[in-house]
């Protein structure tokens, strides 16, 4: 049965509330210390206003600087009125500790000590890039710090504890809830800067195949993300072995449910393993050519040549037939048909064929690879031959080096005076001095004849 606890501590925590106030109101060095924080503020305020144009002048003198300590000096700059208040507050403390009794210098060290807390707060939270986690992060620690510097932290953590939800055997208290999401924020933050350093590592490493790369980083970011959370659950209190059937029942509905996506994350697991498309292969799945640019766990990214960045799913790569252009290496040979006229020798057709195909950037012209050129038929207006050749950079497109060897081949035959012929025909009209009549082609007046 479920039983919402009433914190018995709210009256605890009213009742010191309210004899802080009181000892902030009554006279004695108390308010003497708040007057002297309140003076000190001002007073940075003002140094601030008077000191911020020639920071900015000399920060504008220092752009030659590396861009990280630039930032570092834009980040003091913003917080300079805390910094002064730190350092006249510090002095303040240190030399009224020296003058008079250190109960009437407690409050301006706490202040001290508070700034100091919010400024190393303020320069830490910077490394949070996201804006919304970055303000919550900075608020949480700021709130942390000053409980820790008013010693109010466990008369906090006590009436946290006490707002707590019974179910069963659980107690399940908002300080738990609250333990579990800083335990948790911390173990994913360290799950994706471990993840990261994997990742890294593992592409660093030349050994490994790029597909190899992929799968044992999808594996790091699955553990280290799993064992953060199963940390962060089992922070609150829950019993995760009583979770095992539902868990089970949850994942049956999952695989009918989401029968596609599961496809698709198994097929994935497969191209990883069995390595038949890697990061850089040029590919051909139906109409689409390009390179593969990254594998995930449910899509292929394919770039074309136009820019174009196809997301096609892993479970085409298993069903459908793909053309890997480069599965074991990156040399790819192309083949192009031409005819020359009959009245042209083919031994100096073939010879100058291969002499203007060496000659464009790409093709690849020594050993076994050098361009050749065949005879494969004699046609109805020419004799057809057919030029292979070979490139090694299938990414930089097929279609412009097989034009660039059409134009090499144009340029060649004109000035070898070698002919292209095209098909021509004579249509003869038989029987034309045959007279006919209208009368007997039924065509009636008023139609027109063709």
């Amino acid at each position: 049965m479920e039983e919402l606890e009433l914190p018995e501590t709210v009256a605890t925590l009213g009742d010191q509330i309210l004899q802080v106030l009181e000892l902030a109101l009554t006279p004695g060095w108390r308010q003497y210390q708040l007057a002297i924080i309140f003076g000190l503020f001002a007073v940075a305020f003002v140094l601030r206003i008077l000191t911020r144009p020639g920071w900015d002048l000399w920060a504008r003198s220092r752009s030659g600087w590396p861009k990280w300590r630039l930032r570092v000096l834009v980040q003091i700059l913003r917080r300079i009125t805390l910094i002064y208040f730190v350092i006249m507050c510090w002095g303040t403390y240190v030399l009224m500790q020296q003058l008079t009794w250190p109960s009437r210098s407690y409050l301006i060290g706490v202040a001290a000590t508070l700034g100091v807390a919010w400024l190393i707060i303020g320069f830490l939270a910077r490394l949070v890039h996201n804006r919304t986690l970055r303000r919550l992060v900075t608020w949480s620690l700021w709130i942390y710090a000053t409980l820790v510097a008013l010693n109010l932290v466990d008369n906090v953590a006590q009436f946290l504890d006490d707002i707590a939800l019974n179910i069963g055997s659980m107690h399940l208290s908002l300080l738990a809830v609250l333990k579990a999401c800083v335990l948790g924020a911390i173990l994913l933050t360290m799950a994706r800067l471990g993840t990261q350093a994997a990742t890294g590592g593992l592409r660093r490493n030349e050994d490994i195949s790029p597909s190899m790369q992929v799968l044992m980083g999808k594996a790091v970011q699955v553990v280290l993300y799993g064992l953060a959370l199963v940390f962060s659950i089992r922070a609150i209190g829950f019993d995760l072995t009583g979770l095992a059937v539902l868990s089970g029942a949850i994942g049956v509905g999952i695989g009918f449910g989401l029968q596609k996506v599961v496809s698709n994350l198994v097929s994935g697991i497969i191209i990883l393993m069995d390595r038949s498309i890697k990061p850089g292969d040029v590919i051909s799945l139906g109409e689409t050519f390009g390179w593969i640019n990254a594998l995930g766990a449910r899509y292929v990214s394919v770039v074309t040549r136009d820019g174009r960045e196809y997301l096609i799913p892993n479970e085409d790569f298993i069903t459908s037939q793909v053309v890997n252009w480069s599965h074991s290496d990156r040399f790819v040979r192309l083949d192009l048909n031409f005819g020359t006229g009959y009245s042209d020798d083919p031994h100096e057709v073939r010879r100058v064929a291969i002499e203007a195909t060496k000659t464009v950037g790409r093709v690849l012209s020594d050993g076994n690879r050098a361009p050749v050129c065949h005879i494969v038929g004699f046609g109805d207006s020419s004799v057809d031959y057919v030029l292979r050749f070979w490139i090694s950079d299938p990414t930089g497109g097929l279609t412009n080096i097989r034009g660039n060897v059409y134009l090499a081949l144009w340029d060649a035959f004109k000035g070898a005076g070698i002919s292209i012929p095209f098909p021509q025909r004579e249509v003869r009209v038989l029987n034309e001095a045959l007279p006919v009549s209208m009368q007997d082609m039924g065509v009636s007046q008023g139609q027109e004849t063709v």
